[in-house]
């Protein structure tokens, strides 16, 4: 049996941050919430930060936006930057996780739910950053 574990996951958007937590055996991936980024960014960090830390993750798993060719480009430097802030916060190891189709998987898993377009809007960036989570917890504790 796995000892008791937690881990953090973070979709990190251009408008919102999608929140995810694992169970606490580190094995299953749950959304928890999203919220829309404001123009405040040091103060969408502490919210950030005050989230995460009710949850006492030993690591925190933040989607890394690459391109189809697995290169960075612009979006994957923001994140790179948002981690840098972040971590300062938190002072919890970060690891970055390749995102590509979270969003794109998030949104057909709900659609297959027959949740509307609108209703999606408010939780497919929690459901993003699950589909990140468990994409990593898969291959833990192996890394």
């Amino acid at each position: 049996m796995r000892e008791q574990v937690r881990f953090v996951g973070i979709d990190y958007g251009q408008k919102r941050i999608g929140i995810a937590v694992s169970d606490s055996q580190g094995r299953l991936a749950l959304p928890v919430l999203s919220f829309v980024r404001t123009k405040d960014h040091k103060g969408d960090i502490r919210r950030l930060a005050s989230l995460i830390k009710e949850y006492e993750p030993q690591k925190i798993i933040v989607g890394l936006p690459v391109g189809l060719s697995g290169r960075s480009g612009p979006s994957a430097e923001t994140v790179k930057r948002f981690v840098s802030e972040l971590s300062v916060e938190v002072g919890v190891e970060i690891v970055l996780q390749d995102e590509r189709f979270s969003t794109a998987e998030a949104s057909r898993r709900l659609r297959e739910a027959n949740m509307s377009e609108k209703a999606q809007r408010s939780v497919v960036d929690a459901s993003a950053a699950a589909i990140i989570l468990q994409t990593w917890l898969e291959g833990w504790p192996v890394r």
